[in-house]
């Protein structure tokens, strides 16, 4: 793994690599979705035997609830214990973070409320490449359902019995085993076998955000989530975790970036013998060993407040704080999750801590958080004026259309009166 001083050259570099667009992910997905929404089933066919080498029609797309039963009959108790585990730890986070409708009179006559409403229809788009990707069905359906979304649709290229049988647990109805960026397409313009729905959720790699990115102007998504990122600040610590944890989100994609932040060499040194060394366990076809050292390195910062001036304005998908953790803390802006202490290993959070593993990458951690309940809802306003609220805001009303010269506004105030 490089070990490279952090200098505000090194710092622009990385910072501007993930600000370019991905002309060739951005050339695939366009092609894709034109031929999704000219041809429909046809293209959705197409694309799925030339990209997964599935050959499917509109009998074979949608998994049925009998080949769901069987899977779950299949499964481990080990596995059935930890999805368990995993679904209540969700869940309870997903209650605790739900909207909800509130009622407040601002002036005597003028009562606002919002009233939470549940999005019609969502599609959860679950990674199926390497391995499904079972986590992120639960991280994507449990807040649907807490949230009361009347329809929950699913798609993955390559379903096994696992990712099968957490979908029975759950309870989903609709799974289609169809992925990438032509299930991108299908989700959000419909074809006769797959229909439309208003918003789509879940991490994807390139291809899949390019298309959802692209999709956005008419089908709701929820943020740009992929290729993983993983960032471990710290000065001291045990270097076998902390290689542990870098490896951990590297092995997602070859594209996937895992760095550690540091002011001290022994460290840096420590851990990236570590990590060479916990790379030869692994087989030779994980995409760690690719991005690693492609897309990850060991960063040298100056001092303290620049390495966290570093992890700010990189706003990484995870970062791990493994010791001095409360004083590193308190200067952190900008993350999509925050593991806090020594024992806090990323891949908890990605399976059962119960905090959600839909996370924002490329930097959109600096404008918005990871994926919740409230993602999933609509909060409408409902406004209620009595006559007497009436007579205390006509006034308002009337100055300030005069002073934008709308005057059918003043107008439609006056009336009343």
């Amino acid at each position: 793994m490089r070990i490279l001083d952090l200098t505000p050259a090194l710092t622009k570099k990385l910072l501007s690599v993930r600000l370019v667009r991905d002309a060739e992910a951005e050339r695939v997905a366009r092609k894709i979705v034109a031929d999704v929404r000219q041809r429909g089933d046809s293209a959705l066919w197409a694309w799925a035997e030339k990209l997964d080498g599935a050959t499917l029609n509109a009998r074979t797309v949608w998994i049925s609830q009998k080949e769901i039963r069987a899977a779950a009959r299949r499964v481990s108790p080990q596995f059935r214990s930890a999805i368990r585990q995993g679904v209540r730890n969700i869940r309870r986070i997903a209650e605790r973070q739900l909207p909800r409708d509130w009622s407040l009179e601002v002036e005597p006559g003028v009562k606002i409320r919002q009233l939470v409403r549940p999005i019609e229809s969502v599609g959860c788009y679950i990674p199926g490449g390497r391995a499904s990707l079972v986590s992120t069905l639960l991280m994507t359906v449990i807040p649907a359902q807490v949230a009361g979304v009347p329809r929950i649709a699913a798609v993955c290229a390559k379903p096994n019995d696992e990712l099968l049988a957490a979908a029975y647990f759950l309870g989903v109805r609709e799974m289609a085993r169809v992925g990438g960026a032509q299930a991108i397409a299908a989700l959000a313009y419909g074809t006769k076998s797959v229909p439309r729905i208003e918003k789509i959720f879940g991490p994807g790699n390139k291809y899949v955000t390019a298309t959802k990115q692209l999709v956005s102007a008419d089908c709701a998504i929820d943020l740009p989530a992929g290729p993983t990122e993983a960032v471990v600040l710290a000065d001291r610590g045990n270097p076998a975790w902390i290689a542990a944890d870098l490896l951990a989100q590297a092995e997602h994609a070859l594209d996937a970036g895992s760095f550690l932040v540091t002011t001290t060499r022994k460290l840096a040194t420590e851990v990236a013998a570590q990590v060479a060394a916990q790379l030869r366990a692994l087989p030779k076809t994980n995409p760690a060993h690719h991005s690693i050292q492609s897309a990850g390195a060991i960063l040298i910062a100056s001092s303290q407040v620049a390495a966290c001036e570093f992890v700010n304005h990189f706003a990484p998908e995870h970062l791990s704080l493994p010791s001095q953790a409360s004083s590193l803390f308190r200067q952190i802006r900008s993350s999509g999750t925050i593991f806090l202490g020594p024992y806090g290993a990323q891949p908890l959070g990605d399976y059962i801590s119960g905090s959600n593993h839909v996370l924002p990458t490329a930097g959109w951690a600096r404008r918005r958080g990871g994926l919740s309940a409230a993602d999933f809802v609509k909060c409408i306003s409902v406004q209620e004026i009595s006559r007497r609220g009436f007579s205390r805001l006509a006034d308002g009303a009337e100055t300030l259309a005069a002073a934008e010269a709308l005057p059918a506004h003043g107008r439609a105030v006056r009336i009343r009166r």
